[in-house]
């Protein structure tokens, strides 16, 4: 009887997204598909082949003519049990498909002959004739006897083939890329011995792991925990005891040791033969943190990040799938690491922004992080000094367990702060972004032989250009936002940070044509020129985009500044988290008010955070250490807040706010962003999607309260040439509202040259 599978295709358009029927093939590939497997099928008029993955058997129900699977990709690839109903939980809960969670979760290798082609195999060289015959053809001297047995062996004439055979006599079996390096011989020598039958070779798969070398340094000294410590290590060994699921918010100010605390809680874990996810932001997976854990944990350990090269990222993936990890380091992606029996997963600084992602599938680390908890009766650990609101009050509402620690540990002390108002600076002739107390300060820090981190969220010279004749400004010709100036020896040039556009400086307005053009604002590369000049003896080292392009270059720069090898680190939000540098004494923040009036219901939050956890890099050892805070907003109550690293106050002044105007976590908020290349029709379409966004919900979604705000043009309203429009919509997330959206979505699955995306509690 002819069987059937119920396949999800992976590049189909979220209207059509749903299961096809096709036919089980013949013995013996009917037997390798299975649910999870990924296959390669027929579809559509033309049969072009397409990937997709199995959910499911049926029998169809009518006589209709089915095609054939064709073939099934290698089954160590496919997706288990849990991996499957993921990709249909990212469907439902985010609207993407489920081709699109598939590939979220599945390294892009994997659809290329299964995989085959992209895993890395070495050649093995080793003697194929006896040591004595191998010694004759090297030209080695042999006793009388030895050498009388072979008499008819004569040495090689070429000097390379007898290298190779005395380096294979002296170190046995070798790989191809030692012979190659040490011996300086070609592929083409090996394979001319190997045809003689002098030597002979075998294959052997080769895994890119990047991070081999903390390997040869383990680490497995005792952990030591303070009585906070202890006390909130008990805590969470008593949840994740109780065998179940179970979520709990580490709360420590910076400096607490709440890495300690969770790497005797990995200890813990690993021990009972279970598994573990440990994942950072991006901006914190810095070499230090890699080293801890592969130092601590060797060759059970597993590093994920989006710096990695594609097939490092598939060897990764691969060892994974295999049951040859046990813990997973890693950014927001490590949350879909295939591992098997899970009991922990913990989410260092929570409250990142990059934990979401900002394509298709939208999701929120958080929640699939939840998901494989409640799947495998695991602990959800999130720990941060500054948790999202949304993560405190889930956690002072008690659907978290709340475990903290408020004092630093070894006996360190949170940094002395001072505010200094830039337009006291101003008034007394200093136009420069470095305020006469910070320099001193800088000053004092570098001949104590300590050093600085400086904070600036403005990569460049100049934030804008602009006319002081008719007021233009320069602006990227593709987006709708300034062109920033990039000082270089060449002359200098106007680069958009959106999309990436670059043309020369102008020296007349393009509006009016007059000569009167001014730079204006501070960047990154604009302080560190003016550091240079009243420290002439310090070594100034710039962190931003511009710096750390390639790809050894953010582990380079952090590293020479650990080593001591530089006084200042100067740059963007990369120098702001996950660094602990005992020689920090001295930060400054050069604007501290940049994000705090941005159009975002965040903004304070965002500033909060961000001023929080730059003070905190300072005063990390009994030195002790000073913040210096410059602003145009000293009497801000959240920067004051800040610098007195006061969360609570912070959080009970921010969550009443939020209460009053029905923000998260009082609601959800979904955001629907039009895209097109035609304003006309954008236009148009936007008021085609406030009609049926109005009208359904009043006609069959009347049971769920909805506030619709829009449309409007979006913050950034052109991008890459494409303009855009948003509406905003709060409601309560639920099986309803998401069917809501859905239905949104499909009505303009087909609309020409206009595309809506949506998107669940954006971050921005």
């Amino acid at each position: 009887m002819q069987k059937y599978v119920n396949i999800y295709l992976l590049n189909s358009p979220y209207h059509i997204d749903k299961p096809y029927t096709y036919a089980l093939p013949e013995l013996p590939l009917s037997d390798e598909i299975k649910v999870g497997s990924l296959v390669a099928v027929p579809f559509g008029r033309g049969d072009r082949v397409s990937f997709g993955v199995a959910v499911g058997f049926s029998a169809p129900t009518e006589e209709i003519k089915i095609k054939p699977v064709l073939s099934v990709l290698d089954n160590r690839f496919s997706l288990s049990e849990e991996m499957l109903g993921l990709c249909l939980f990212l469907k439902e809960q985010t609207l993407c498909t489920v081709g699109e969670a598939v590939r979220a979760m599945t390294p892009a290798p994997v659809f290329s002959l299964g995989g085959a082609r992209n895993i890395k195999k070495e050649k093995l060289y080793s003697l194929a004739v006896p040591k004595n015959e191998a010694a004759m053809l090297a030209g080695e001297k042999l006793s009388e006897s030895e050498s009388d047995e072979i008499s008819e062996i004569k040495p090689l004439k070429s000097e390379s083939h007898r290298k190779i055979i005395a380096y294979l006599l002296e170190n046995g079996e070798t790989g191809a890329n030692i012979l190659l390096d040490s011996l300086g011989v070609t592929g083409a020598q090996l394979s001319a011995l190997c045809k003689k039958g002098i030597i002979s070779y075998t294959e052997r798969e080769l895994i890119r792991n990047p991070y081999l070398k903390y390997e040869k340094e383990l680490d497995n000294s005792e952990i030591v925990l303070n009585r906070a410590q202890a006390e909130a290590y008990d805590s969470l060994c008593s949840l994740y005891a109780e065998d179940k699921a179970n979520a709990a918010l580490l709360y420590g100010v910076t400096g607490s040791g709440k890495t300690k605390v969770i790497m005797k809680l990995l200890d813990r874990v690993l021990s009972e033969k279970k598994t573990a996810i440990m994942m950072v932001p991006e901006i914190s997976l810095t070499p230090q943190t890699v080293s801890i854990f592969c130092r601590r944990y060797g060759s059970r350990v597993a590093v994920i990040h989006s710096s990695l090269g594609e097939g490092e990222r598939f060897d990764m993936w691969r060892r994974i799938a295999d049951g040859e990890v046990d813990l997973v380091i890693g950014t927001r992606s490590a949350v879909f690491a295939p591992l098997k029996n899970l009991g922990l997963i913990v989410i260092d600084e929570e409250h990142e922004h990059t934990y979401k992602s900002e394509a298709n599938p939208k999701y929120h680390a958080k929640d699939v992080a939840a998901y494989r908890a409640g799947k495998n009766n695991a602990l959800m650990l999130l720990a941060s000094a500054t948790p999202s609101l949304e993560s405190f009050y889930k956690a002072k509402t008690g659907k978290y367990s709340l475990i903290e620690l408020r004092y630093r540990y070894g006996g360190a002390t949170l940094p002395e702060t001072e505010i200094v108002d830039m337009r006291d600076e101003l008034r007394a002739g200093n136009t420069s972004g470095i305020s006469a107390l910070l320099a001193d300060e800088l000053k004092e820090t570098v001949e104590g032989g300590n050093q600085a981190i400086l904070f600036l969220n403005r990569r460049g010279y100049h934030s804008h250009l602009h006319c002081r004749e008719c007021g233009y400004v320069l602006t990227c010709p593709h987006c709708s936002i300034s062109l920033t100036y990039h000082y270089s020896e060449a002359g200098g040039y106007l680069l958009c940070h959106s999309c990436g556009y670059r043309e020369g400086v102008r020296r007349t307005c393009p509006e009016c044509g007059s000569e009167r053009i001014s730079h204006l604002g501070i960047g990154t590369q604009k302080i560190e020129g003016e550091l240079g000049s009243f420290l002439e003896n310090a070594k100034i080292t710039r962190m931003d985009a511009d710096t750390t392009a390639g790809k050894q270059a953010y582990d380079a720069i952090l590293g020479d500044f650990r080593e001591h090898r530089s006084d200042i680190l100067l740059g963007t939000q990369m120098v702001t988290k996950g660094h602990d540098f005992p020689l920090v004494t001295l930060v400054g923040v050069l604007l501290a008010d940049t994000s705090l009036y941005m159009g975002d219901f965040r903004a304070s939050e965002q500033t909060f955070s961000l001023l929080t956890q730059v003070i905190g890099r300072a005063g990390r050892s009994k030195s002790g250490g000073k913040a210096i805070i410059q602003t145009m907003s000293p009497n801000n109550d959240v920067i004051k807040l800040a610098c007195r690293q006061d969360y609570d106050s912070f959080y009970e002044r921010e969550i009443k706010l939020r209460k009053s105007l029905s923000f998260p976590p009082f609601c959800d908020i979904v955001q629907l962003t039009l895209t097109s290349e035609n304003e006309e029709k954008l236009k148009a379409s936007s008021e085609k999607l406030l009609s049926e966004s109005v009208g359904l919900a009043d006609r069959e979604y009347k049971t769920q309260p909805m506030m619709i705000f829009g449309p409007f043009e979006a913050q950034t309203y052109k991008v890459s040439g494409k303009y855009r429009m948003r509406m905003v919509v709060k409601c309560r997330l639920n099986r309803d509202t998401r069917e809501y959206f859905s239905r949104l979505l499909c009505m303009f699955a087909t609309e020409r040259d206009v595309s809506l995306s949506i998107d669940f509690n954006p971050v921005g």
